[in-house]
């Protein structure tokens, strides 16, 4: 792949899902590249780049994201998220609070979400609770395991024994082969599982939620393109719901109404609302409206089978 095709492809990535790769990583994406060039018996990186442009191959453009798209994740990362989602959670339930929405923004392949339902489950401790998480991500490939929720005994090496034993069935393999488990109904039953492109606000979904996680995702994106998703991510939560980051992002330097309230948590600021609202809020509602995308099949499929006011 020479220079100039891979600045094609770093641009149609770009315009794509959001994702802005820098100028070292063209070896990444040629290896990439060239795993679906062989899938597909194509010889040279710009006819490829020629099918993915034509109209006709726009499928292929989901296989393009999956392929580019990076999925490191495991139960329980960053653990101290979790313990402030369930020591949250533990006190609106103590205060009557029977209705709970949660949103997984970059699920991958489901770490993320089962850990998050397994700490509501821990938190509520049998308290009647309507409880909902969406989980989304842009790769169907990575949805597909996460739905299947199966997973090898070393991918649940941060799940507690007891844990394990309550939300997760062991399931039979070959003789010699790796141990698998599989998520019992109790969590998959709690989790709607959807494709998004976090890159295209303003989102589906009516909100609102109580606790968006959005980690370990933004590290990928440009200040607009964050500047853009941090603003409609306020816009979904209640106006006392908290964000999560990852650990190595920050919002500093970013138009944003989110206080910060411990590592990598912020909060929905009530002071910002109603007539005390900042310019820089209401600068960037009207970026969102300006760069209002169409919706595409997957997001209205997703509007239609979840609500976050059901």
């Amino acid at each position: 792949m020479d220079r100039r095709t891979f600045n094609d492809f770093r641009g149609l990535i770009y315009d794509l899902s959001g994702i802005s790769l820098s100028e070292n990583k063209e070896t990444l994406v040629s290896c990439r590249v060239n795993k679906r060039m062989r899938a597909l018996d194509i010889k040279s990186a710009d006819d490829y780049l020629n099918y993915v442009q034509d109209d006709d191959n726009s499928s292929e453009i989901v296989h393009l994201l999956d392929a580019i798209s990076t999925n490191v994740t495991h139960f329980f990362r960053e653990s101290g998220h979790f313990d402030f989602l369930k020591a949250k959670v533990s006190d609106w339930a103590s205060n009557g609070q029977r209705r709970l929405r949660i949103w997984s923004a970059a699920s991958s392949s489901g770490e993320e979400p089962y850990s998050i339902a397994i700490s509501v489950l821990e938190a509520l401790r049998g308290k009647n609770v309507d409880v909902k998480i969406l989980a989304t991500d842009i790769s169907t490939r990575m949805l597909k395991i996460a739905e299947e929720g199966i997973y090898e005994g070393k991918t649940l090496e941060k799940v507690t024994a007891a844990h394990r034993e309550k939300y997760f069935t062991r399931i039979k393999t070959p003789h010699g082969a790796p141990r698998k488990y599989r998520a019992k109904p109790l969590l998959r039953n709690m989790i709607v599982f959807e494709r998004l492109n976090l890159s295209q606000p303003p989102f589906p979904m009516h909100g609102p939620f109580d606790i968006i996680f959005c980690r370990n995702v933004m590290i990928y994106f440009d200040k607009e393109v964050k500047s853009r998703l941090l603003a409609d991510m306020y816009r979904l939560l209640r106006s006392d719901g908290y964000l999560m980051v990852g650990h190595a992002e920050s919002l500093t330097g970013l138009i944003s109404d989110f206080k910060i309230v411990g590592p990598s948590v912020y909060e929905k600021d009530l002071i910002l609302h109603g007539t005390r609202k900042t310019q820089k809020a209401r600068v960037e509602r009207t970026q969102i409206q300006q760069a209002r995308p169409d919706l595409s099949q997957t997001q209205r499929s997703a509007s239609g089978c979840y609500s976050a006011r059901t």
